[in-house]
């Protein structure tokens, strides 16, 4: 009789152990769908369309777009940014493009996805410089640079080895 008990009782702990890995995976699903929501809505708040065959980042038409992605990729150069860092970026976004804070943070989600799109915040940074210079010229340089140092400063952040060799990658893309 006590290895039917047993036997129930660890049928019962495998159903529970699987339905709840199942509430989990749907949880996580339900999750992943709203950040390609966000990032769609992102999108079709600041114009962005999405060409069939061509990279995101040749898709861009705004040059804020895509100062906020490099800022992006340049905050997660060594590490993901802190929450002090992040909070502090999307103020430098709101005063420095004259957006509210649900328009600053959906900024950044867009710059984070194109930034994503790009492997690795280095080639972010590369390939949408390329973008930005091709977008406004040498001008863009001065709005980066400035949401970068007001952002770090801001955070009271010292910039890596790494951050300013990309700064250095910066200058030369925009022909400084």
């Amino acid at each position: 009789m006590m290895h039917i008990i047993l036997g129930l009782l660890a049928i019962a702990g495998a159903v529970y152990f699987y339905v709840m890995r199942a509430r989990n995976a749907a949880h996580m699903a339900s999750e992943l769908m709203d950040v390609a929501n966000d990032v769609r809505l992102a999108a079709r708040r600041f114009g962005f369309k999405r060409k069939m065959n061509v990279h995101p980042v040749e898709g861009l038409d705004d040059g804020n777009v895509a100062i906020a992605a490099i800022a992006t990729a340049f905050l997660e150069l060594d590490n993901l940014p802190t929450a002090d860092q992040r909070d502090h970026f999307l103020l430098q976004l709101q005063s420095k493009f004259d957006l509210d804070h649900s328009s600053a943070e959906e900024l950044a989600v867009l710059g984070r996805w194109l930034s994503d799109q790009c492997q690795s915040p280095s080639g972010a940074i590369t390939r949408i410089t390329r973008r930005l210079y091709k977008l406004e010229g040498t001008p863009a340089f001065e709005p980066l640079l400035t949401l970068i140092n007001d952002t770090m400063n801001a955070a009271n952040s010292t910039l890596s080895d790494r951050q300013r060799d990309a700064l250095d990658d910066i200058k030369r893309a925009l022909k400084l």
